[in-house]
């Protein structure tokens, strides 16, 4: 008789315990779930979109987005990066909390006129919510190592005019400007799991902090 009171009580205990948990789940955007760590954050940048305006980090302030550099000419990756980008784009283009951010890696070729042209003709989005943007070669650069570690800063010694960035990587950014992490561009179960971990992000609450940290080292 006791045993049976025993297991009763200890069932009972276990129940109650995965109900509250359970119920924390549903209550608490985000509880349970294992936290993309922070990995780098934004700088502030000055560059120019399609349609030829100045922008700066204001854009994409309190947003959830994916950066990600290529070019207009590329016949190799950037085709496949940007039709792999495009179901991303299909689910989420309707979430005023979204946007991918794509910066060219030839700025010397890609006007602003010309992003204009990409977006509409090849891809066919609001740039809106995906927006296209040029302008200093050095700037863009630092950008893509410095705020989005998408390639090694020690490139940085290389005259800026012998360089040329060629990245398939993506770096998703969290509402506070915090780079939370790197996928590979070329693989499709990478972007699933992206399409997961925005939806993470959007559910949480934004964050005014910012950390230092830099995956090639300070």
């Amino acid at each position: 008789m006791k045993k049976k009171k025993l297991f009763f009580y200890l069932g009972f205990f276990v129940l109650l315990t995965v109900g509250f948990y359970f119920g924390l789940t549903q209550v608490i955007p985000g509880y349970g779930k294992v936290k993309l760590p922070v990995l780098s954050y934004v700088r502030p940048f000055h560059f120019e979109n399609q349609d030829g305006k100045p922008v700066d980090e204001r854009v994409i302030q309190g947003k959830v987005y994916v950066a990600e550099f290529f070019f207009t000419t590329c016949k190799s990756i950037c085709p496949i990066m940007n039709r792999n980008l495009l179901p991303i784009y299909e689910e989420f283009k309707n979430e005023q909390g979204f946007m991918i951010l794509s910066h060219t890696s030839d700025p010397e070729t890609d006007s602003a006129a010309r992003l204009k042209a990409y977006a509409q003709d090849s891809l066919k989005v609001n740039t809106e919510r995906w927006m296209f943007v040029t302008g200093r070669k050095d700037s863009l650069y630092n950008a893509a190592r410095n705020s989005y570690l998408l390639d090694d800063p020690k490139n940085n010694i290389v005259s800026i005019d012998q360089q040329f960035l060629h990245t398939q990587f993506f770096a998703l950014v969290d509402k506070a400007g915090q780079v939370r992490k790197i996928y590979d561009g070329l693989k499709k179960d990478e972007l699933e799991q992206m399409k997961k971990d925005i939806r993470d992000l959007l559910a949480e609450p934004v964050k005014q902090e910012r950390f230092k940290n830099n995956l090639f080292g300070s």
